[in-house]
């Protein structure tokens, strides 16, 4: 957009007043920082109104992205970025005397997911505008989201994550018109109507309100701006009555007040089948109004919407669009079923089976029996067309969406779509050969691959703004608009001088991560060290734990030769686990403890440090990635889906240290094997295990005196304060036999981790491999993912 510093000051001056009635030298952070947001607002919203006029006029077709969670972290920056004004803002605040950085740090992460199904929601919303296609979000508004991590004597304590604070959300806009109600519970029944034809009938239902609050969603520096739909819940005010007490009125309140409440309860289940209809409902019913506006046919509403299932989270939307077009419309089942599977499609995120929702049938009929019905009808004819059509009767067993008194939520998305994707090649490939190989037996066709991607200008221009300076005087400028540029930095791998000033700002970054450190946790840390880097959410199969047995050989390394010659090492955590997830929750103790016994040990010289950074989200993320200096991406092969964490710390010229799974076989492809490190079982050794059922941890321990070491150190009183979680995590490797084969991979990670400090002491090639994974790092971004599922499956157009 076109605006001078002259007009900013003075726009930005005239809110001051009016919002706060004060001058620039008294105003808080806070109070310039909602200052800021409403000129931002003034600047954005003719084009906001523009764009849906033009989408409107011209009936053109829309994406919907239906997914349970959205992370985009703080707005102000990427807003101001995207509309082109970023720079000229922070010269006006140093003109002003105003701390750019405190009114940044004054808007709190939008709560609205945990890890990268909400990142990448959220990079897809932003890829949509930029790219042009009209694309929007359907989620919910969280009042307090996940949680809040604190680190109280090493253990995860939970905390309400108030990201609201006293401000609100400044980038919303309430939109009373588009209220509808969502009907819950109760009992239904069907009865002929005068026109011979069945028709549900509700009794005792419970309804609640469904109130949208719109974000926009702004497209870098080309004018457009797309919408991100967020449900709250209130109570009807004729149905006030139904609820007289305070905890009544909670228990409503509850259904959007955080995201993945814990279901370990039946309560906890019921909570959270209410929140994921409650937004699917809510969602279909707006975009089915919508679309009548234009005069066309319903049963033609595949032509101009499609919906796009995020994770089997709002897999009922097949279900509750059934019950839209045959309830409350009156189409006839064959066209509304025909109407349904040509509008939806789903992406899957994982191979877990734990992690393909199913629910109780039991519960699913108390609270949506209506649906419930519906499902049973769509199972029934499932089963008949797959029989009449000669499909092997075990398989059509295997498919149901309603068996062992269950309802499989991922079952019901891929019979009730056109489109099913993974989200990387290895992904999508064991998706076909292993956890959906019947459903790709009978549907082929539906079945393709997006791997994931990220958005290049939050992890360059924003988090990394030394990082992208640098670029510019190597490439120039026009590699921000064009990511694909990138690729030029490949002619300058052997520029001593180029290689030497990439080194200094990775140097730089890791000076300002080393501060937020030592102001935090009070850790002295090294900037001459490696930076080794493992965020994202604590789970079994991504193996923070391996991670943490390799520390503890390198304490015992150290304490049996304390001048062994090793470059100094300093390993940083931030993960949350589930509330309700007791072992990640024991890793997280361990991780505290261990820091605690290595930090203090006078022994070590200093040659190695362990650093757990609470409560990890996407402000914390963009101060750790661009300071790492190895990424660890070392989950089990074949159980991370994509990955999006490895993308961005390629970006900022990590050097990637994986196992071949998700999409670090593809980063693999493109950087070469000499740019990143690899070690570990391949996805075919592990299948090997499963099928020969050979896996014997304890022989491993017991057959591994360097292994038995570190593993008995859990147990032994070494680490202190970690009886029980200690015998945990022994128990989980040895009893249990060590579900993600940690024992087997232990001694090529070891490898692996002495090649990183054999790598790192040449600064030439550690910079030459640092600067080609910049450099390659463009084929990961979320521009071209996006692109590829509006053009290839959504058929929507720029």
């Amino acid at each position: 957009m076109s605006v001078t510093k002259e007009q900013f000051i003075r726009d930005f001056k005239d809110a001051l007043h009016e919002e706060h009635l004060i001058k620039i030298p008294v105003a808080t952070p806070t109070e310039l920082f909602t200052s800021l947001a409403k000129v931002i607002r003034k600047y954005y919203t003719p084009k906001w109104l523009e764009r849906n006029k033009r989408l409107s006029d011209d009936q053109e077709k829309i994406a919907f992205y239906f997914s349970i969670e959205f992370l985009p972290g703080r707005m102000l920056e990427t807003n101001l970025l995207n509309l082109g004004i970023l720079d000229l803002v922070k010269d006006s605040f140093s003109d002003l005397g105003i701390d750019f950085e405190a009114v940044k740090n004054a808007e709190h992460d939008m709560a609205l997911g945990n890890g990268g199904l909400g990142r990448l929601a959220a990079a897809f919303m932003d890829s949509l505008a930029t790219t042009g296609y009209p694309g929007f979000g359907n989620g919910i508004r969280y009042q307090y989201g996940l949680f809040k991590q604190k680190i109280v004597n090493g253990h995860q304590v939970e905390l309400p994550d108030a990201w609201f604070g006293s401000v609100g959300n400044v980038w919303e806009v309430r939109k009373d018109h588009d209220i509808v109600d969502v009907k819950l519970y109760g009992n239904v029944h069907l009865e002929m109507n005068e026109h011979g034809k069945l028709i549900p009938i509700h009794e005792n239902s419970q309804t609640l309100r469904a109130v949208p609050y719109d974000v926009p969603q702004l497209g870098y520096q080309n004018g457009i701006v797309n919408n991100l739909r967020l449900w709250d819940v209130e109570i009807p005010e004729e149905d006030e009555l139904h609820y007289p007490t305070l905890e009544a009125r909670r228990k409503v309140q509850d259904i959007t007040a955080i995201l993945y409440p814990d279901d370990s309860s039946y309560e906890g289940k019921e909570l959270r089948l209410t929140q994921e209809y409650f937004m699917t409902s809510a969602g279909l019913q707006t975009i089915i109004k919508y679309y009548l506006k234009q005069g066309r046919p319903l049963a033609k509403i595949h032509e101009k919407v499609s919906v796009h299932i995020n994770d089997t989270h709002p897999a009922v939307a097949p279900a509750e669009f059934m019950r839209l077009l045959i309830d409350e419309y009156g189409l006839e089942w064959q066209e509304a079923w025909e109407t349904t599977v040509k509008t939806m499609s789903y992406t899957n995120h994982t191979i877990l089976s734990e992690a393909l929702e199913k629910w109780d049938e039991g519960l699913f009929k108390k609270v949506l029996p209506r649906v419930y019905q519906i499902i049973l009808e769509i199972d029934n004819r499932y089963v008949v067309k797959m029989a009449t059509d000669g499909v092997d009767p075990n398989i059509i067993e295997k498919t149901r969406i309603v068996k062992d008194g269950q309802i499989h939520m991922a079952h019901l998305a891929i019979i009730g779509g056109y489109s099913v994707n993974g989200v990387a090649k290895l992904h999508t490939k064991l998706l076909q050969e292993d956890t959906l190989s019947d459903f790709y037996a009978i549907y082929p066709e539906k079945f393709n691959n997006k791997t994931n991607g990220i958005v290049q200008r939050r992890w360059t221009q924003i988090a990394a703004p030394e990082l992208s300076e640098q670029i510019d005087k190597v490439i120039g400028c026009d590699w921000r608009k064009d990511i694909h540029q990138l690729e030029e930095l490949k002619h300058y791998v052997n520029d001593d001088t180029v290689l030497n000033d990439f080194y200094c700002v990775k140097q730089k970054a890791k000076e300002r991560l080393a501060t937020y450190i030592y102001e935090t946790t009070g850790i002295t840390v090294s900037t001459q060290a490696i930076f080794d880097v493992q965020v994202k959410r604590l789970h079994a199969y991504k193996r923070q734990l391996l991670n943490l047995m390799h520390i503890i050989k390198l304490y015992w390394d150290l304490k049996d030769n304390p001048d062994k010659d090793v470059v100094p090492r300093v390993f940083i955590f931030g993960a949350k686990a589930a509330p309700g997830y007791h072992f990640a929750k024991s890793v997280i103790k361990l991780i505290n403890e261990v820091a605690n016994l290595v930090n203090n040990d006078v022994d070590l010289k200093d040659k190695l440090k362990v650093v757990f950074l609470e409560n990890y989200n996407v402000s914390l993320a963009e101060l750790i990635i661009p300071a790492a200096d190895v990424s660890e991406q070392i989950s089990l092969a074949s159980k991370e889906a994509s990955g999006t964490s490895n993308m961005k710390f390629m970006m900022t010229g990590s050097v990637t240290l994986a196992t071949l799974d998700g999409a670090n076989i593809e980063i693999k492809d493109e950087v070469g094997d000499d740019n990143i490190v690899i070690f570990g079982m391949t996805k075919d050794d592990v299948y090997d295990h499963y099928r020969k059922h050979d896996y014997y941890s304890r022989g491993i321990y017991e057959n591994q005196p360097v292994i038995k070491r570190v593993v008995d150190t859990f147990v032994d009183g070494t680490i202190s304060d970690v009886v029980s979680e200690g015998m945990e995590i022994f128990e989980s490797l040895i009893t249990h036999n060590d579900e993600y084969f940690l024992l087997e991979d232990f001694m090529s990670y070891v490898e692996a981790q002495e090649k990183i400090d054999h790598l790192y002491r040449d600064k030439k090639v550690w910079s030459q491999m640092s600067l080609m994974n910049i450099t390659k790092s463009h084929k990961f971004t979320s521009d071209d993912t996006i692109s590829q599922y509006a053009e290839e499956l959504w058929q929507i157009k720029k």
